[in-house]
């Protein structure tokens, strides 16, 4: 066993921690995909996250006399996880329900988000403390804080919720961040 001073020790921790990072951040983008339906691309990402799997995990298992090792797998697999959702946000992909309600504000918070170029649907509802607009207006993902502005400029008392949606068919979705229609 080499000492936990050696740097060649070191080295390879650090490239099984940065390996790991890599493979977990991939694997994270690579679940989000599978929910979005990217077959091609989950495809892709599986293959080349086996290959670094099968590679780190004998470089642990070989030596597992070395916690130097076993911590750079852990740190790895956690820290690539965070770092896995903050590039899923990033990229952005897919699509999300706007869910808006409005007391008293609903047609208004309609046609703003309309003049900026979003679809949205408008049905008369009851709340709590009676009668409410209720808004649905599906966006791209990256699109969501501009339609959050909007929304907020409009009624700033809105109650507003999201879910990710996949899109069957049909309706209108805006093509891009910056478009008017």
């Amino acid at each position: 066993m080499e000492t936990l001073l050696s740097p060649q020790v070191w080295l390879w921790a650090l490239a099984i921690f940065g390996l790991r990072v890599v493979n977990i951040s991939l694997d994270t983008v690579r679940f989000l995909l599978v929910l979005r339906g990217k077959k091609l691309l989950t495809w892709i990402l599986g293959f080349i996250q086996s290959i670094m799997y099968v590679v780190v995990i004998s470089e642990v298992l070989s030596s597992m006399d070395n916690v130097l090792n076993i911590v750079a797998y852990a740190a790895g697999y956690s820290t690539g996880t965070t770092i896995g959702m903050w590039i899923e946000k990033r990229l952005a992909i897919g699509h999300v329900q706007l869910n808006i309600v409005s007391t008293t504000l609903g047609s208004a918070v309609a046609a703003a988000l309309r003049a900026n170029g979003f679809a949205v649907t408008e049905v008369p509802a009851r709340g709590k403390d009676g009668t409410v607009t209720l808004l649905h207006a599906d966006v791209n993902r990256n699109d969501v804080d501009n339609a959050e502005t909007v929304i907020l400029e409009a009624d700033p008392t809105a109650f507003i919720t999201a879910e990710d949606v996949r899109p069957m068919r049909a309706g209108f979705w805006r093509s891009s961040p910056n478009s008017k229609k």
